[in-house]
């Protein structure tokens, strides 16, 4: 069906923003649910929420859906492994978020009926999302009566999957909608008065310019400060809240990296020497490296300053066929052959107008358009008008489509090749990844020669006899390290690398270490001191180009980290305490009155400036954050010098050298500012506290 293709390619991304993916599943939980004693529903729960226990069947249908959906709306058939951890996500705070919050919109009394959902679909207030689906490109309007017929046709024409699709879209319709019902209560629960919007406007009115003293706390040594048991432990207990951690686990590894010998340079090397003459002999080029290159063929021509110093002597003296190398550049070696001479510009005046598929519904619907444009502008319709009306790249279409001069390599390629290719004043078509373009070049440089070179370039790699040789130095390791102390010793005795990681349960990778994903589900599956095996048994992990060998060093389970755990923390924070009271005391001690310069040198320091400070703002320009110093100028009087304040990042002594106010008077606007701002944060903030009050039990690391 047309309209369905033309809402899969306009859907994308606003079914995405408001939210997520999901659709059309692959059924597995009849086979997983049954026979087998080994799955029981424990074994099988991916998580549990509030109580309600989320089997992976059911949760892995969710997934499939949503990854149909993605599938639907980019035009691909496959996923990578990025994409479908995405898709997991996705489904998961899905999954959380209807959990959490059936509860809560159950005892609201929010629903959204039938009469509702018929009114966003097809009636006088159509949901932003049917808007967006049906809205003519070229007038801009919603055509309700394509509403309408489409419905029709469904019921017709749809396919299983076609049907399935409309009513997810239909779904989270209902849900954006009960979720708007929602914050629109959160909203209005909350309000600021007058008074507040009154105190929010004086405080951005008034202004300071001040001087200032600053000791930081990196002019006290450690060493000039004490600190007892008694005072880190007080501090501990009375901050538990800043030595909250989430679940971890720590390892050490070491890794045996495979990479290329001088055995494997030295077979590259013939390899191509062996293919020259073969490369000689050959007449379609192209066809020759996109079989044989490790990258394919490029069809652009260059000029002689373009090229390297003997790429150039050899292209502009030789005839087509010619074979230059083998050379080796970087980790590759090159056989270059001159394919075609040419005389072209090195530049193009070219105007265009660009078609954007996802407003046409199609590529195919735009393509059909610029044939249109393209007839009438033959026909001697104006170029400039036709591109102010129809070109989406506005900044050009202001210019009547007008781009100027450019070089080679400032376009994408199938545009620069139509315009470089094209002959003056005719018209070309072509696509890009921007779009559709009608192309006319309008006037072209001067000609110079040019040529297309063949480059066949083979990268240097690991053999499989190098890759055999590095697994056996990993093995030879493995089996006379099988213990943790052996581990460590070997380390130290045969003065190999150790690594150090810090891992999440849901981590997907370690940094450094490609698809390592394995390796961390392990980390999780072992006990302290271990080390670690993949799912054959193995203590050797191959991840990318290195085989790596593990251990298991600590785990750190979820909560407040004890006192041992966080006592260098603890005693850096009390040590930052302590000089502050010290510095306050010396700044005290030294100050002069109101000369501050008199201050700064008893304290062997100058003074500085900061200007325009707003009293409702909370940093110093090239200090930082230090909301205390901030709090203090609004008590202040001109020409008043403060007492010692202990800052974030020191000690300060401020002196207010003038004030300025400003004329925002507009009462109204800053309550209405304050209401948006206060509204926006505590919607997040009102599911975070449902989130958070109850409880969530994560298994995924358990199947992904």
């Amino acid at each position: 069906m047309a309209t369905l293709q033309r809402i899969r390619n306009r859907a994308g991304l606003l079914v995405a923003i408001i939210i997520g993916l999901a659709l059309v599943a692959f059924i597995l939980g009849d086979i997983l649910r049954s026979g087998s004693s080994l799955l029981r529903p424990q074994q099988l729960e991916v998580a549990e929420i509030d109580g309600e226990s989320v089997q992976y069947p059911d949760f892995q249908r969710q997934v499939e859906e949503m990854a149909e959906i993605y599938k639907m709306n980019t035009g691909t058939s496959q996923l990578d492994e990025n994409t479908w951890v995405q898709v997991r996500e996705q489904a998961w705070q899905n999954l959380v978020r209807e959990i959490v919050m059936s509860d809560v919109y159950e005892d609201l009394g929010l629903t959204v009926t039938a009469d509702e959902l018929f009114d966003m679909v097809q009636g006088n207030n159509l949901h932003p999302i049917i808007q967006q689906l049906f809205r003519n490109p070229q007038t801009g309007q919603v055509d309700k009566t394509a509403v309408l017929q489409f419905l029709k046709s469904l019921d017709l024409n749809a396919t299983a999957q076609q049907k399935a699709y409309w009513l997810y879209i239909e779904e989270q319709i209902k849900e954006e909608r009960i979720q708007t019902k929602y914050n629109n209560l959160v909203r209005q629960g909350l309000y600021v008065t007058k008074a507040e919007a009154q105190k929010s406007l004086e405080a951005k009115n008034q202004q300071a310019n001040i001087q200032y003293i600053r000791l930081p706390y990196i002019s006290m040594p450690d060493s000039a400060v004490s600190v007892s048991e008694d005072e880190l432990k007080a501090y501990y207990n009375k901050h538990q809240d800043n030595y909250k951690q989430a679940e971890s686990r720590t390892i050490e590894y070491i890794t045996f990296d495979v990479k290329a010998t001088e055995s494997d340079d030295a077979n590259t090397l013939k390899w191509v020497e062996d293919i020259k003459d073969e490369f000689a002999e050959v007449s379609e080029n192209e066809q020759y490296v996109n079989v044989n290159s490790d990258v394919p063929f490029e069809n652009i021509y260059q000029k002689k300053e373009a090229l390297s110093a003997d790429l150039a002597e050899f292209a502009f003296n030789n005839k087509a066929g010619a074979v230059y190398g083998p050379f080796k550049e970087g980790n590759t070696y090159k056989l270059v052959k001159i394919d075609d001479f040419k005389d072209l510009p090195d530049s193009v005046k070219a105007r265009h107008i660009l078609i954007n598929p996802e407003k046409m519904g199609s590529y195919e619907a735009a393509l059909a358009l610029a044939d249109s444009l393209k007839g009438l502008i033959e026909n001697g319709a104006s170029f400039a008008k036709l591109a102010e009306q129809y070109s989406e790249d506005t900044g050009s279409a202001r210019e009547g489509g007008d781009l100027g001069w450019f070089k080679r390599n400032q376009m994408v390629k199938p545009f620069e090749e139509a315009a470089f290719n094209g002959e003056v004043n005719k018209l070309y078509t072509t696509t890009s990844q921007f779009g559709v373009h009608l192309i006319q070049p309008t006037r072209k440089g001067k000609e110079v020669k040019q040529v297309r070179l063949a480059t066949l370039s083979r990268t240097i790699e690991p053999s499989t006899q190098t890759y055999q040789n590095v697994y056996a130095q990993a093995s030879k390791f493995v089996s006379e390290n099988q213990d943790y102390k052996s581990f460590t010793d070997a380390i130290t005795n045969e003065k190999l690398t150790k690594r150090i990681a810090t891992i999440g349960e849901n981590d997907r990778e370690i940094r450094g270490l490609a698809e390592s994903r394995p390796m961390i589900r392990s980390a999780y599956q072992a006990d302290v001191k271990d080390i670690l095996h993949n799912n054959e048994g193995s203590a050797i992990f191959e991840l990318g180009d290195s085989f790596v060998v593990a251990a298991l060093v600590s785990e750190t389970e979820e909560g407040i980290a004890s006192f041992e755990e966080v006592k260098p923390r603890v005693e850096l924070a009390v040590k930052k305490e302590n000089k502050g009271k010290a510095l306050a005391q010396k700044v005290k001690d030294a100050t002069s009155g109101s000369d501050l310069e008199a201050t700064a040198t008893a304290l062997n320091t100058d003074v500085k400036t900061a200007n325009g400070l707003s009293f409702n703002s909370t940093s110093i320009p090239a200090v930082g954050m230090e909301p205390a110093v901030i709090g203090t100028l609004a008590s202040l009087k001109q020409d008043e010098v403060s007492s010692p304040i202990i800052g974030h990042n020191g000690v300060y002594l401020v002196k207010v050298v003038s004030t300025t106010k400003g004329n925002d008077d507009d009462l109204m606007a800053e309550q209405m500012r304050l209401n948006q701002t206060m509204g926006s944060r505590a919607i997040y903030q009102a599911y975070e506290a449902q989130r958070n009050a109850v409880e969530i039990e994560d298994n995924r690391a358990k199947f992904y």
